[in-house]
């Protein structure tokens, strides 16, 4: 079977959050080595928090039932973007019996998009 997740935000709102809840809103949504990785970069951020949308709704969950920081996205030996699970999205990851989540994100000025496909053995 195969598990698709898809997402797109403004980068606006990402400098929204920012600016209104600061590091409150940054600790609630990434991890220390995301929040290293992005060093600030709006559509660093963006392309992060789409990211973690996708890879929800791929999981069938939403964000809700699994946690922000439950889904970390990484950057690959090639800058290729990866995503690691923890807590609750690795739980949801291993009942649907899946064996792997391909990742692509991509972002301008305006907007962050993700793409998530994931699939069984």
């Amino acid at each position: 079977m195969q598990y698709v997740g898809l997402d797109i935000i403004e980068v606006c709102r990402i400098e929204e959050a920012v600016s209104r809840w600061n590091d409150r809103f940054l600790r609630r949504v990434y991890t220390a080595r995301e929040l290293r990785y992005c060093r600030g970069r709006a559509t660093s951020l963006a392309g992060r928090f789409a990211a973690k949308e996708a890879v929800a709704k791929a999981l069938g969950s939403g964000i809700g039932k699994v946690a922000f920081k439950d889904i970390e996205i990484i950057s690959g030996p090639k800058k290729q973007p990866r995503i690691v699970l923890h807590g609750g999205a690795l739980a949801r990851y291993r009942k649907l019996g899946l064996s792997h989540l391909a990742i692509s994100l991509s972002h301008c000025r305006d907007y962050a998009a993700a793409s998530v496909v994931g699939g069984g053995e």
